[in-house]
């Protein structure tokens, strides 16, 4: 059931295999696939700041389509090391806006209840080059 209802969406929102990938127990939607779902949703979301600090930073999103809406956050750490962080860029701002924009989109579509997550939303869900 969970892989037709993928299939689906994978159909609905023209995604390719640039867009998705399998990554350990989860699959994960790239940036460039968040884009078009946003797009074709027509997924509007506003941003506030709850807090801005030179190395964190948290974002609410407040996303609405078709009469739904939804709040979420994102944030980023950048510490000194992996296991004390939870981003690897000094742009903690920009990292955890694009966090909460994978979470806003994927919630609205019905991805997150699939299992479906954003790459940006964590620095291990990105793709290997390998």
């Amino acid at each position: 059931m969970k892989t037709e209802l993928l299939k689906e969406r994978y159909l609905k929102y023209n995604l390719t295999k640039d867009d998705v990938f399998k990554h350990q127990h989860y699959i994960i939607i790239t940036r460039s696939g968040i884009d078009k779902i946003q797009a074709l949703e027509k997924i509007h979301i506003d941003y506030d700041v709850i807090n801005c600090q030179k190395d964190f930073c948290v974002v609410k999103a407040n996303a609405r389509k078709e009469g739904a809406f939804i709040q979420t956050f994102g944030s980023a750490l950048k510490g000194t090391s992996f296991k004390d962080s939870n981003c690897n860029s000094w742009y903690v701002m920009e990292m955890a806006e694009k966090r909460a924009m994978s979470r806003a989109v994927l919630k609205l579509t019905g991805f997150y209840e699939l299992g479906v997550f954003g790459e940006d939303e964590a620095e291990d869900f990105k793709k290997s080059n390998n």
